[in-house]
C-alpha cells in the first residue's frame, strides 16, 4: 500500500511539472515540491496519531 501511495505522489509531481493541476497553491509548474511537503506532513501526522 505504501508503494502505491508513493507512486501516486510521484505521478502527481510529474503531472504538476508537465501541466499544472490548477488547484489553489498549485497553479505554477515550479510548485511540484509542495506535493512532497504535503505528503511528508500527512505521513508525520499519521505516525504521531498511531499508537
Amino acid at each position: 500500500m505504501a508503494k502505491i501511495i508513493s507512486v501516486l505522489l510521484i505521478m502527481a509531481m510529474i503531472i504538476q511539472i508537465i501541466k499544472p493541476l490548477g488547484l489553489p497553491g498549485f497553479r505554477k509548474r515550479r510548485d511540484f515540491w509542495k506535493i512532497a511537503i504535503v505528503a511528508f506532513i500527512a505521513w508525520s501526522l499519521v505516525l504521531l496519531i498511531r499508537p
